[in-house]
């Protein structure tokens, strides 16, 4: 215990992280989501259970560094134009989200006996989802690139910007009762959007210029560790100035950063640094949620628990269901919105810590918070499933299926039919070595079609000409849209290795005997390379790009 107490930052992430790998690896053993071992690894961990106790602090600013890098990586991937596709259904879904489940919460909290301060805490805390489960449900799903992600992300968005303005609002609401008041509360207001809108024009005005030019310099001194803590500095460093300079929340400068980052050539590979540790701070978020949360409340107020529950999970997601299908979208995306968002996380946990502080807010409404945080987190694959499974019998029941089946107004139009004369190559990934395949690769009988994540570069090689698609390479139905049957090679430029593989994977499930061309980094890159069923591993990056030339040049009608 000595060296627990001496090293409590050391102790808390060695024990935290083994636990929670122990039971999330039984938990996917059980086919259960591993996010359900990680919170139950918490709760082992936590105060309220004997045994080895963690430091709550610690690992609640451990989970806020994995908020940061899932912001981060949300900002790099994030298109101003998808958002503003879904802004008026983001905006006016999270509103009416926000007012409609504060209003139910206070009405039982106060039914509870609650003061009416507590009452709106309650209830705002229930009213707003979870960045990090959402993300990765959507991911699970894969749908973070499909109209609905786009939905959702965008709901998100806007539910963090209200909430920045009622941790404004509650400090006032605490000390609330005279007119002196309502111009505190004007004046806090006026000033948090300031603060924020000159956050915003700082970073698109000047981060835009500074972080590209930054991130290429150090590029070119070929230091992969120098590379990656600069990834780190733009991430944390902007989130924790943002914070101190601005009063933005950490998880808003960081989003704001990445959109920043999201305009540089190297933005693939800005992600793929910061990925390995927003997955284990992203664990380590979903171990300090079970920390805080006292099993006993099961017992004591079992009827809150589930009241609780059924706000967050059913009331919330019929409600997204009807918003969703209000604007005129097919039902199958209103049940994925509804679904994702159908949970509540992070700024639901700041504003316990608030109410606590402040005093306005009781131990049971602490805990039964949680309680909804940690069965809905658990239950939000299910839910998925469910929404799967309420979508096919809809569309099985005639009466059901006229009733709700209508035409999405929202679907692409599919673009018309052209002869396809030429042979295809489909390259994965965007950056420099792509950009050298395409301009150096002279043969007349291959068509090149590019598979990238970030639509703003899709949408350039587009205007050039280049037939490109933005969407995930690991899913069939972007791989089709790419018309893989008709290709003749896929070459994978992927600086993510795991990420490669799973691209291979999808590839050879649809068509096993395509040429597939990837390229290695170094030794230890391409022995793994290797060992999963890839035609061609290139090694150095000038080598890679001829290599890779005078193999499609070579390519035949």
């Amino acid at each position: 215990m000595a060296l627990e107490q001496e090293l409590p930052l050391i102790s808390t992430i060695a024990i935290g992280l083994s636990l929670a790998f122990i039971c999330g690896f039984i938990a996917s053993k059980l086919r259960i989501s591993p996010v359900v071992g990680y919170l139950f690894a918490g709760i082992i961990v936590g105060p309220h259970t004997p045994g080895y106790v963690a430091s709550t602090e610690i690992a609640h600013e451990l989970s806020e560094i994995g908020i940061v890098l899932l912001m981060f990586g949300v900002g790099l991937h994030f298109s101003m134009s998808d958002l503003m596709k879904v802004k008026h259904i983001a905006a006016t879904g999270a509103l009416v989200r926000i007012m409609v489940t504060t209003l139910i919460g206070v009405v039982f909290a106060s039914f509870w006996g609650w003061s009416l301060s507590g009452a709106i805490i309650y209830g705002l805390a229930l009213s707003v989802a979870s960045t990090v489960v959402l993300l990765r449900s959507l991911e699970e799903n894969k749908l973070q690139h499909s109209i609905e992600g786009h939905i959702a992300i965008g709901w998100l968005i806007v539910e963090d910007l209200i909430m920045i303005l009622a941790l404004v609002l509650i400090p006032v609401l605490a000390h609330a009762g005279d007119a002196q008041n309502l111009q505190m509360i004007s004046g806090a207001i006026l000033l948090a959007i300031g603060k924020a809108v000159l956050f915003a024009l700082i970073m698109g005005v000047v981060g835009r210029k500074i972080f590209p030019i930054m991130l290429s310099e150090v590029n070119k001194t070929g230091s992969r560790e120098l590379f990656t803590l600069s990834v780190l500095v733009a991430a944390i460093g902007v989130a924790f100035g943002a914070a101190q300079l601005f009063d933005v929340s950490l998880a808003l400068g960081a989003f704001f950063a990445g959109m920043i980052i999201n305009s540089s050539k190297l933005n693939e590979e800005v992600a793929a640094r910061a990925l390995p540790f927003q997955d284990a701070f992203a664990v380590l978020f979903f171990v300090a949620i079970g920390m805080l949360f006292n099993p006993a409340i099961l017992l004591e107020h079992p009827m809150g628990v589930v009241v609780t529950s059924l706000i967050i999970i059913v009331f919330k997601f019929c409600l997204t269901f009807v918003i969703v299908l209000s604007f005129s979208y097919a039902v199958k995306r209103a049940l994925s919105v509804s679904a994702g968002l159908a949970q509540i996380g992070e700024f639901s946990f700041i504003l316990i810590g608030m109410g606590m502080t402040l005093g306005m807010l009781p131990e049971d409404g602490r805990d039964l918070i949680l309680a909804g945080a940690i069965i809905s987190i658990a239950l939000n694959p299910v839910i998925f499933r469910f929404s799967g499974f309420l979508h096919n019998y809809i569309e099985s029941h005639p009466v059901l299926s006229n009733k709700f089946i209508t035409r999405d107004k929202h679907t692409p139009k599919p673009a018309p039919q052209v002869p396809i004369l030429n042979k295809r190559a489909i390259l994965v990934g965007y950056g420099r070595l792509g950009q050298q395949i395409i301009q150096n690769t002279q043969n007349p009988s291959l068509d090149f079609v590019v598979i990238d994540l970030n639509r703003e570069k899709v949408e350039a090689l587009k205007g050039t000409g280049i037939e490109a698609i933005a969407g995930d390479a690991t899913t069939e139905e972007t791989l089709q849209q790419a018309m893989i049957d008709k290709a003749a090679a896929v070459v994978i430029v992927v600086p993510d290795p795991y990420e490669t593989c799973r691209i291979v994977a999808a590839i050879r499930s649809i068509k096993p005997n395509i040429t597939i061309m990837v390229s290695a980094s170094n030794d230890d890159e391409a022995n793994y390379y290797e060992e999963h069923n890839i035609d061609i591993v290139l090694l150095g990056r000038r080598e890679i790009g001829r290599s890779m030339v005078e193999r499609l040049n070579a390519i035949q009608a």
